[in-house]
């Protein structure tokens, strides 16, 4: 297993510097998930501050599961984050995260997040990180490209709060980029932005916006067994509470939630759950981080 090398190893002079005075963390995680006879190990690791992965145990009807955390806490203004996740071929993985992460209030700089997802043929992969929570004048600056070959297959899901309800804090002032770019078998199948700044509270409380919702979350499913799991998957969003919906875009089955906080984490979680087991013949349940 290679634990130097990476896309992301470079001389500290080399980096990007940022124009605030304030020390800013810039991360990165690389994973690289292969196939040895009929098991999943990780053949590929990099990582570094406030990057940090752990490998604690699935259980023996689980994939292989990395924990993703950031060690400063939260992130805010200023500091860059870059993960890149690939599993090859046969492989089979579970990407989480240890706890919902926090996007601080910025004095100016934007928050850069970049995620990359990589499926090999024959490859299942799960991305499902919990909650990332924006604080009140947060800016938050998140990008999702994956690339699935054409019998690969992923599944990501990824859940936004605006603002802190318990403390009576929203998620008013600030500015959001959240973007999604899904190519599978080398051609581009989805891309979806979505951009709050200026008066955010006005579009969040917009009936033609938000509703009032204090959280949105989105689930994608790409395989070519996708539209098999329309019906079932648009009969769990009808139940679930607050608002929730399953459409079939390109092949993709895409999947959103809207409510308070803890609707939508739920909404989201009864959801993945039966998806996974439909699709792969996992337990229905999510990471144990989700529960933990």
């Amino acid at each position: 297993m290679s634990a130097a090398t990476s896309r992301y190893e470079v001389s500290a002079a080399s980096r990007l510097v940022s124009s605030s005075p304030l020390q800013r963390g810039d991360g990165a995680a690389e994973i690289v998930f292969a196939r040895r006879g009929a098991a999943t190990i990780v053949s590929g690791l990099y990582q570094r501050s406030p990057c940090r992965v752990l490998f604690p145990r699935a259980g023996g009807d689980e994939p292989k599961l990395a924990v993703l955390l950031t060690t400063a806490g939260g992130l805010t203004g200023g500091d860059r984050i870059a993960l890149t996740v690939a599993t090859e071929a046969g492989a089979a993985a579970t990407v989480s995260s240890a706890a919902a992460e926090k996007i601080y209030r910025s004095l100016g700089d934007d928050c850069a997040v970049e995620v990359a997802l990589e499926v090999g043929e024959g490859a299942w992969l799960e991305y499902l990180p919990q909650e990332t929570i924006l604080f009140d004048r947060a800016r938050l600056r998140r990008n999702i490209a994956a690339k699935i070959a054409a019998t690969g297959r992923l599944l990501a899901a990824d859940m936004l709060v605006f603002g802190r309800a318990a403390r009576g804090e929203r998620f008013a002032q600030g500015f959001l980029h959240e973007g999604w770019r899904v190519e599978r078998n080398d051609r581009l199948a989805w891309v979806d932005t979505l951009r709050l700044d200026g008066d955010i509270t006005a579009r969040i409380d917009s009936p033609a916006g938000f509703g009032g919702a204090e959280a949105l979350a989105t689930i994608a499913y790409i395989g070519a067994d996708a539209e098999r799991h329309l019906s079932g998957a648009r009969a769990i969003a009808e139940a679930a509470p607050g608002r929730a919906g399953a459409t079939l875009v390109n092949g993709i089955l895409l999947a959103r939630f809207l409510g308070t906080a803890p609707e939508v984490r739920l909404g989201l979680s009864r959801y993945v759950a039966a998806l996974r087991h439909a699709a792969a013949g996992l337990p229905p349940r999510l990471p144990r981080t989700w529960t933990i």
